[in-house]
C-alpha cells in the first residue's frame, strides 16, 4: 500500500507479526513511515514450536521496500521475554511510540472437554501477554508522556462463540485491561484502544467446515483479507488518533463498527429488599424482556461483508 506518512519517525512494536493480520500491520506501519519491531515466536496456531523464519521474512520484505525493521523472537507469554521485546525496540531505534498487541493462539474445545492446560495457555498468551508487553512499555510512555496501545480482541469475547471459553475469556479480559490502561494513563497522554478483526488468518482456519452453513461462513471470512484491518490499526497508533482512546472497533471488510460497552439497561426496585420468591415473581419477569439471548458473533453480524 502507498503510505500517507501517518507514522513517520515512530517506533512501533507489532507482536505476532510473522503471519496473517500481524504481518499486514507490520507492513502497513512500515509503509506509513514507522520503524518496526517485527515480533513473532514463530509457533504453530496452537502455540507449539518456534521458528525465526516468519519474523525474518517480514523484516526482509520491509527492508526491500525501503523501510526499517528488526526481528524479535521473544515470547509475549512471560514477563522477562516481554521486557526483551521492548528492549529490542529501544536498542535498535532509540525509543518506542506504539505497541500493537496482536500475538495469539487458539486451542478450541467445547467447555466440558477443555483441558486446564489449554485454558491456561490461551489466557497466558492473549491476556497475560498483552499485560506483560503493555506493562513493560508503559514505563517508557509515562516518562515521555506519549504513546499508544492497540490491543486485539474478538467478537468471541464481545458477543460469544461455541468452543472458545479460553479465547473468549482472554479476549474480553483484554477489553477490561485496555479500558483500565486508557483511564490510568490518560494523564500521561497515553492512549489505549481495542480492535476486533474479521479477517481470514491461520487461527480462523481452524474453524470446522463440516456443515454447509460452516462452509459458507468460512467462505465469507476468506474474502475478508487481513489488509482490511491494518489501516485502522496504523491510524490508532498515530498522532492522528490523539483524541481516540478507550474504544472498541470491529473491522469487517470495508466496514468499521464502533462496539458497545457494558452499561445499565434496565432496573427494578423493591422496598425492603428482595427474597428468592420476589426475585422469581417480580424481578426476573420485569427484566426478562431485556435479557440478552445466547447469540454468537455470526448471529449479530448476519449480513454479508461489504
Amino acid at each position: 500500500m502507498a503510505g500517507t506518512g501517518a507514522l513517520d519517525g515512530k517506533v512501533v512494536i507489532v507482536t505476532g507479526a510473522g503471519r496473517g493480520i500481524g504481518r499486514e500491520i507490520a507492513l502497513t506501519a512500515a509503509a506509513e513511515g514507522a520503524k518496526v519491531v517485527v515480533n513473532d515466536l514463530g509457533g504453530a496456531a496452537d502455540g507449539s514450536g518456534a521458528s525465526a523464519t516468519p519474523a525474518e521474512e517480514v523484516v526482509d520484505e520491509i527492508r526491500k521496500a525501503g523501510g526499517q525493521a528488526v526481528a524479535s523472537f521473544d515470547s509475549v507469554a512471560e514477563a522477562a521475554s516481554a521486557n526483551a521485546i521492548i528492549k529490542t525496540a529501544v536498542d535498535a531505534f532509540g525509543g518506542l511510540d506504539a505497541v500493537i498487541n496482536n500475538a495469539g493462539i487458539l486451542r478450541d474445545a467445547i467447555f466440558h472437554k477443555m483441558s486446564v492446560a489449554d485454558f491456561e495457555l490461551v489466557i497466558k498468551v492473549h491476556l497475560m501477554g498483552t499485560f506483560y508487553v503493555s506493562h513493560a512499555a508503559a514505563r517508557i510512555f509515562r516518562e515521555q508522556t506519549s504513546g499508544a496501545f492497540v490491543h486485539f480482541t474478538s467478537t468471541s469475547g464481545l458477543i460469544g462463540n461455541y468452543g472458545q471459553a479460553n479465547y473468549a475469556a482472554a479476549k474480553l479480559g483484554i477489553v477490561g485491561l485496555s479500558k483500565s490502561i486508557a483511564l490510568d494513563m490518560a494523564r500521561f497522554n497515553v492512549r489505549s484502544n481495542c480492535v476486533s478483526p474479521f479477517a481470514w488468518s491461520r487461527l480462523i482456519g481452524t474453524i470446522p467446515t463440516e456443515t454447509e452453513a460452516e462452509k459458507a461462513r468460512v467462505a465469507r471470512l476468506q474474502a475478508m483479507g487481513p489488509e482490511k484491518v491494518a489501516p485502522l490499526t496504523a491510524f490508532l497508533a498515530s498522532d492522528r488518533a490523539k483524541d481516540v482512546t478507550g474504544q472498541i472497533f470491529a473491522v469487517r471488510m470495508n466496514e468499521i463498527v464502533l462496539m458497545g460497552q457494558s452499561r445499565p439497561i434496565r432496573s427494578v426496585h423493591r422496598d425492603g429488599g428482595w427474597t428468592c420468591d420476589s426475585l422469581a415473581s417480580h424481578a426476573m419477569p420485569a427484566l426478562k424482556s431485556s435479557f440478552y439471548p445466547l447469540d454468537r458473533s455470526a448471529d449479530i453480524f448476519s449480513w454479508d461483508p461489504v
